[in-house]
């Protein structure tokens, strides 16, 4: 095959590569999405045949894919297949995937490893005319621990890519039902009137796991709660839910409207730490009906000051919200696998149904395990004797609504719109450092007071002062 395309991936034998970026690949050959002539290099340490390689990737692949694996689709995928090796360290290795590229220049570069290996890549990519004017970068999410090394790593991105060439990747962006966000907002009359702070009592983003950290434990010590979720999809989600309506549907349109956002939440500061934050860090447990180990016996004994769980009460400065809390919590070891986010709106002015208890409509988005929508709202009971009310839901699932089709992996469609140099989905340099702006002056502040995380049992809804923090505005966890 003469390759006129190229997409790279560095760390291709890694975790998120085996896992997303492959099985991804795969399914895009199967629905023909793929471009006919487009080769797809593997960079990793260390010499492997070619065979061994493209094992290695078939038997990812089929795990991830089961009964649905279909060996004609791998063996065209496989023909697209190389691996070249590259160690980020030793710059005269990357002769070897200059090689492997040829004369092919429209390139795609996907970073699936550690950022501290951004800025030798970057440089040696571009040192070896490897990459060129119009070659792309892909990179995930957190850029580093804080806006410092947020600078940096872009800084170093810059050296060889332009910002309109520079994809980051947060694959909440590419989920179906976080997409279905802007269709629901601005594709419907019936919702953007009452989008705002006279309609809207309350906001709540969730992103509960039942997993602890495991072998993840060294990363995840690093980054914590709030820097791994809450920095990177939570306030992704906060951004698609409060935005004014963009002009267009075009990259910076959108984008311009997410950083307006993140410019506007409200610093959280000295004695708004203790009351609109909570840390918490879980304890032994039972989880899934099974016991499972406290945060510090996986690292091995070792006592941490970081959390696994993480609280806020955010306040956006701006007239459409004024007033409006938004409450954002994630952390692992919880009760329940769930990522949602629900609108409560206000209570009706005035009942003149005497005797029942009016409950306001809320509106719930679910993210996963499953992709779903559902507005409650107050409907008459039947009954000859008495006006009785009662709240009942209407229920829109996007599988069943869509039967017939497998859900997609967010890595799909991410891919995909780099391919087709379409940045809407990924998470501009001005929005990413906006964020961190936000999560630093909340972590400065927790480290300034010197204050430990909570413990909480796993298996539980974290701290108890994660209820007080809604409790304090009249308001409880959608639970």
């Amino acid at each position: 095959m003469t390759a006129q395309r190229a997409l790279v991936i560095f760390g291709a034998t890694g975790d998120l590569a085996r896992r997303m970026l492959y099985p991804s690949l795969y399914f895009l050959e199967q629905d023909g999405l793929l471009a006919p002539h487009l080769a797809i290099v593997g960079c990793s340490r260390g010499s492997v045949t070619q065979d061994v390689f493209a094992a290695t990737i078939e038997a990812a692949v089929r795990e991830r894919t089961g009964g649905a694996f279909a060996p004609d689709v791998w063996n065209k995928l496989r023909a697209r297949i190389s691996h070249a090796a590259v160690d980020a360290t030793q710059p005269e290795s990357f002769a070897n995937l200059a090689k492997a590229l040829g004369e092919t220049r429209d390139a795609i570069f996907y970073l699936s490893t550690s950022p501290a290996h951004f800025g030798a890549i970057c440089r040696n990519l571009k040192e070896y005319k490897i990459a060129n004017g119009g070659s792309r970068v892909m990179v995930e999410k957190p850029l580093g621990h804080d806006l410092t090394s947020c600078r940096a790593i872009n800084d170093a991105l810059a050296q060889t890519f332009s910002e309109n060439n520079t994809f980051r990747v947060d694959h909440y962006l590419g989920k179906e039902a976080v997409q279905n966000l802007l269709a629901l907002r601005f594709a419907n009359t019936l919702f953007e009137p009452l989008w705002n702070k006279v309609s809207v009592e309350q906001v709540q983003i969730t992103a509960a796991e039942t997993v602890g950290v495991e072998d993840r434990w060294s990363y995840y010590d690093e980054y914590g709660a709030i820097r791994d979720m809450v920095q990177n999809h939570l306030l992704q989600l906060l951004c698609l839910v409060a935005m004014e309506a963009p002009p267009h549907l075009d990259a910076d349109s959108v984008r311009d409207e997410k950083v307006k956002v993140l410019r506007s939440l409200r610093p959280i500061t000295g004695r708004d730490l203790e009351r609109k934050t909570v840390r918490g860090q879980y304890g032994a447990g039972v989880s899934e009906a099974r016991a499972v180990p406290a945060y510090s016996e996986e690292s091995g004994g070792r006592k941490s000051g970081t959390e696994t769980f993480v609280a806020i009460c955010a306040h956006i400065k701006n007239w459409r919200w004024a007033g409006v809390p938004f409450y954002l919590r994630t952390g692992k070891r919880l009760p329940h696998r769930r990522s949602e986010i629900v609108i409560q709106f206000r209570d009706v002015p005035h009942s003149i149904f005497s005797g029942n208890n009016l409950q306001a409509n809320r509106l719930t988005i679910r993210l996963q395990p499953e992709e779903g929508i559902s507005l409650k709202i107050m409907n008459k009971t039947p009954n000859l004797e008495r006006t009785e009310l009662q709240p009942l839901s209407l229920n829109l699932s996007l599988s069943d609504a869509f039967s017939g089709g497998r859900r997609r992996i967010a890595y799909e469609r991410l891919l995909l719109e780099a391919m087709h140099d379409t940045p809407t989905l990924f998470v501009r340099r001005d929005e990413a450092e906006a964020a961190w702006t936000w999560i630093d002056g909340i972590v400065d502040g927790w480290r300034g007071s010197g204050a430990a995380p909570v413990p909480y049992a796993a298996g539980s809804w974290g701290p108890s002062g994660a209820f007080a923090l809604t409790e304090r505005n009249g308001h409880s966890w959608h639970e």
